[in-house]
C-alpha cells in the first residue's frame, strides 16, 4: 500500500513539473522570446570603457571633451550631462551657446547634479534689454527680480551669480528658506564677499 501510495506521489509530481514546464513554454513564445530591452541592458562595465566619454549613462567615466559637444548645431540637451560642471564646459567652449544650454544668465544647465561651476561666462553679444541684472548683465539700471532666481526649487543659483551682495540679499529677504544657498553661515547675510551694493541688515532665518 505505501509503494502504491508513493509511486502515485511522484506520478502526481512528475505531472506538475510538466504542466509547469508547458506554461513557462506557452509564455515565452507569446512574449517572442526573452525581453530584448532586457538583453540590451548591458551593465556599466561593459557600456562604459575607459575611452567613452563622460554622459549621464557613464557618469563615472573619466574622459570628457567639450570641443565635441559645440560642433552639431543644437544637438546635445542637458538631459545627456553628468554634471552641471560638464555641461558649462561646453558653453565655455562655445559661449555661442549652439546647444541652447544657457537660460539666458551665462550659466548651463543648472538642473544638472554636482559637480557644479556656476561661473557665468560672458556673453559674445551685449545683454538684451530684457534681461535681468545679473553677474553677467550688471549694469545698475537694469530691472532686478529676486523671483528670477528662485525658479527652480533645488540649489540652482550660487554667488557668482549675482552682480552685487544687495541683489543675492533681496534674493535671501525674499524667500529665507534660502533654497539656493547662499547664506550658509545661516547669519541671515546672503554672499558677504559679493561687491556692492550692500545690503548687510540680517533676514531672520528661524530654525534650520
Amino acid at each position: 500500500m505505501n509503494k502504491l501510495s508513493s509511486s502515485r506521489a511522484i506520478r502526481r509530481g512528475a505531472l506538475v513539473l510538466v504542466v509547469v514546464a508547458v506554461a513557462l513554454g506557452v509564455v515565452v513564445f507569446v512574449r517572442g522570446g526573452p525581453d530584448p530591452a532586457a538583453q540590451a541592458r548591458k551593465p556599466d562595465r561593459e557600456w562604459c570603457t575607459p575611452g567613452t566619454p563622460r554622459t549621464v549613462l557613464c557618469p563615472d567615466n573619466k574622459g570628457f571633451d567639450a570641443q565635441g559637444y559645440t560642433t552639431h548645431g543644437d544637438a546635445n540637451d542637458c538631459d545627456i550631462f553628468a554634471s552641471q560642471a560638464d555641461a558649462q564646459a561646453v558653453l565655455r567652449a562655445d559661449p555661442a551657446d549652439p546647444n541652447r544650454l544657457d537660460d539666458g544668465s551665462g550659466v548651463a544647465c543648472r538642473e544638472r547634479p554636482e559637480p557644479r561651476d556656476t561661473r557665468p561666462v560672458p556673453r559674445t553679444a551685449p545683454c538684451a534689454p530684457v534681461d535681468k541684472r545679473s553677474a553677467r548683465c550688471p549694469e545698475p539700471e537694469r530691472a532686478f527680480d529676486a523671483r528670477w532666481f528662485l525658479r527652480f526649487a533645488a540649489d540652482a543659483y550660487d554667488c557668482p551669480d549675482f552682480a552685487s551682495q544687495a541683489d543675492a540679499q533681496a534674493v535671501l529677504r525674499f524667500e529665507p528658506a534660502d533654497p539656493n544657498r547662499l547664506d550658509g553661515a545661516r547669519k541671515g547675510i546672503a554672499c558677504p564677499d559679493l561687491p556692492g551694493p550692500k545690503d548687510l541688515k540680517p533676514v531672520r532665518r528661524g530654525t534650520p
